[in-house]
């Protein structure tokens, strides 16, 4: 019991010897450190408020730019795609000012966009893989499909369902007879087994196809770049896995895809960042959402319709804001005036030219 007492004691002397030091030492060195933590808010203050002003007057410059860009756009846009049809396809959850500033723009430039197909969540959803399989398969009847997965044939086939058939390969050098198959029944069926929802009369209409990427980045995709898990490492495919098979069917159909997002898009899980890192050959786009970022998404539309491509946005290791030199317009078809026809008229039904393969990509 003794033994007990003495340590008792000895460890509150000690605690409060502790205690005694940690008191002076307060009171001698509190005017110093309380001054100390004085200037230091101070300095932070002023920061904070420098930072603020800062952002202030880049929000106001860039409010600027939008304005120049809407007011000169019609100038800078006119006949850059004039008589080229344009597909868009749309991931879930695209926000309704970024898809609206784009087409806008993209038809102010002279380009037809006779429809839109958004694909669902069912189609992003990995459970979904084996339906959207089958579902291609049925319907693939003349339509030359690769060989892959099942998102990846499926991203094919709406290549053809939205291209013109000379782009997806009428006269292909295998031989394959691929005019029997019937584009409006293949949106029909994915639209009715829930995979896309049909806007317009998309169907064989584009020789160049667009992607929009969603506002924010899908759940899994942003919970893999947290992780040490490397993209598409995984066996189940994730929305970005699937949105890049998509584009990728279009750009090995038309040679002209073009991948559009806002600056979302290639933070953590971004769709055009993953599509950037996996170094793709078709043209990205991460400014748009804003007039200034959709006038430029529809100059590289116009740029890759001439077979350029690149990385274009605010976004680092980017070509570019613009695509450089930019797109010049396209040349009308000639069409002699008569009596019984409307010049206008005739120019429509010229055959649309079709993108320079010969021209170099940048």
């Amino acid at each position: 019991m003794i033994d007990f007492r003495y340590h008792l004691v000895s460890i509150v002397a000690v605690f409060l010897a502790l205690a005694v030091g940690i008191v002076l030492g307060t009171t001698m060195l509190q005017d110093p450190l309380l001054n100390a933590l004085k200037d230091e808010t101070s300095a932070l203050r002023e920061e904070s408020d420098r930072l603020r002003s800062e952002k202030d007057v880049t929000e106001r410059y860039g409010t600027g730019v939008d304005q120049l860009a809407d007011a000169t756009a019609e100038d800078a846009l006119r006949d850059r795609l004039s008589g080229v049809g344009v597909a868009v396809v749309e991931a879930p959850g695209v926000h309704e000012d970024l898809r609206s500033g784009v087409v806008e723009r993209i038809e102010q430039a002279g380009g037809e966009v006779a429809g839109r197909v958004v694909l669902t969540d069912a189609y992003l959803d990995p459970d979904q893989s084996a339906f959207v399989g089958e579902l291609t398969d049925q319907l693939a009847a003349g339509a030359d499909l690769p060989e892959g997965a099942a998102h990846t044939r499926a991203g094919s086939l709406l290549a053809h369902a939205v291209l013109v058939p000379e782009v997806t390969g009428t006269e292909n050098p295998d031989g394959k007879d691929t005019t029997a198959f019937d584009a409006e029944a293949a949106l029909a069926a994915f639209a009715e087994g829930g995979l896309v929802t049909v806007h317009g009369e998309p169907a064989q209409a584009a020789r160049i196809a667009v992607v929009l990427a969603p506002s924010e980045p899908f759940a899994a995709d942003t919970a893999t770049a947290a992780s040490s898990t490397a993209p598409g490492g995984t066996d189940a495919p994730t929305g970005n896995d699937i949105m890049l098979a998509v584009a990728g069917g279009l750009h090995e159909a038309a040679e002209a895809a073009v991948l559009v997002g806002g600056t979302t898009s290639v933070g953590p899980g971004g769709l055009v960042g993953r599509a950037r890192a996996e170094q793709v050959p078709y043209s990205t786009v991460d400014s748009a959402g804003r007039a200034s970022g959709d006038v430029a998404a529809a100059l590289v539309v116009a740029a890759a319709a001439q077979g350029r491509t690149g990385a274009y946005g605010t976004a680092e290791g980017t070509d570019g804001f613009l695509p450089d030199p930019l797109p010049a317009p396209r040349a009308e078809e000639e069409a002699e005036p008569t009596d019984e026809a409307d010049p206008a008229q005739d120019r429509k039904a010229a055959p649309r030219p079709r993108p320079d393969r010969d021209h170099p990509t940048g």
